[in-house]
This record gives C-alpha cells, sequence and structure tokens, in this order.
C-alpha cells in the first residue's frame, strides 16, 4: 500500500502543474455550498491546489492536509494572506492529529484517490469529535448500468494517467467504515454527490 501511495504522490506532483485545468467538475457555487458547512476547528483533506479556501468563514481555524508537495506548493500561494489556514503534507490513511481534534472534516473530490479509502475514512472518524461532522463532494460510479461499465473500462488508464478512481462506491465505502450517512444530495451531475456523515464514537 505504501508503494502505491507513492506511485499516486508522484502522478499528482506532474498533474499540479495543470490541474486547475482539469477540475472542472466543481464550480464555485457547490465549493461555496460545501464549505459553508465547516464550522469550529476545520481538517480539509486532499486540500490539492487550495480552491476551497477562499470560501471558509473567518471564524473556521483551517486545517488543510495532502500528500502531494506539488499541490501543497500551489495550495500555499492561494493561502497567502488566510490567518486561519494551515497546510502540511500529510496523508489522510496515517493522519498525524490526536483523536477527537476537529469539529467538522472535509473532502473534495479527494477519495476517488485514496488508495485503501476504508482506512482513510476510519482515520477521520478517529480524528472527527464525537459531536462533529464529516462533509464530502465526491464523483462515484455511475447508477446507470451502461455508464457504470464504462467506467470501469476506462478506469485503469485514468489511474495509470492521473491517480483517480473514476468508478470508486464511495458512499458504501463510507458505511463499510463505519461512519453513520445523514445525507446523500446528488449535486450537479448523476456522479457527483454531497454526503454529509457523523462520526461513529
Amino acid at each position: 500500500m505504501a508503494a502505491t501511495t507513492e506511485i499516486i504522490r508522484r502522478r499528482y506532483d506532474r498533474t499540479s502543474i495543470f490541474y486547475d485545468c482539469m477540475d472542472w467538475l466543481i464550480n464555485d457555487e457547490i465549493r461555496k455550498k460545501v464549505i459553508e458547512l465547516a464550522y469550529g476547528k476545520v481538517l480539509e483533506v486532499g486540500v490539492g491546489t487550495g480552491k476551497n479556501l477562499k470560501f471558509y468563514s473567518p471564524a473556521c481555524e483551517v486545517t488543510g492536509i495532502d500528500f502531494s508537495p506539488g499541490m501543497l506548493k500551489k495550495a500555499r500561494q492561494r493561502a497567502k494572506g488566510l490567518a486561519n489556514v494551515t497546510l502540511y503534507e500529510m496523508d489522510v490513511q496515517n493522519l498525524d492529529f490526536p483523536d477527537n481534534t476537529f469539529d467538522t472534516v472535509i473532502g473534495t473530490c479527494v477519495f476517488c484517490t485514496v488508495p485503501d479509502p476504508i482506512k482513510g475514512f476510519r482515520e477521520l472518524n478517529r480524528v472527527c469529535k464525537p459531536d462533529g461532522q464529516m462533509v464530502f463532494l465526491e464523483h462515484v460510479r455511475s447508477a446507470n448500468q451502461v455508464l457504470g461499465i464504462l467506467m470501469d473500462i476506462l478506469n485503469p488508464l485514468v489511474v495509470r494517467v492521473i491517480g483517480s478512481n473514476i468508478n470508486r462506491e464511495t458512499v458504501e465505502n463510507m458505511k463499510k467504515a463505519g461512519l453513520h450517512m445523514e445525507t446523500v444530495e446528488t449535486v450537479g451531475m448523476e456522479i457527483l454527490k454531497l454526503i454529509v456523515a457523523k462520526p461513529n464514537k
């Protein structure tokens, strides 16, 4: 698993140069809808190039992590002047935070990349406070039979080139990790889901 993580890290370092051009699936309106749900001490996992950072309330204390130095380099540029944001290079599968640290966990199109998504969700469950919340915007495998099969066929190529899985069953992975689903909403496209969950303590 460590070897797989390193391979994907290198792919994201490579694509960080043009990643913002690829990130067309999430517009600012959708980003705002996600970030407006954040409160208190916030952990944003897979902060990427930092496109969410400007939408956080100044009242939020935001910790952003990413396992790609190339992505973080761009995020740090966007974080300049934001006194409430701190960024770290870190892997969601092995978080360096104590239990019950954060009020809100945020992730936007992250768990398509994590080599062991269930392990990642369990780590987030660990660091989220018992009365906290987890908010994810994730693209998932289509429920349409034809499109789902097409995504399965294309997935190995997409993973090899970019590092993302386009056919993840993310809601099911969250359930397997023990998280409590509150809401699952389709946002914009049939494959893009806004998911709000509670930790399982």
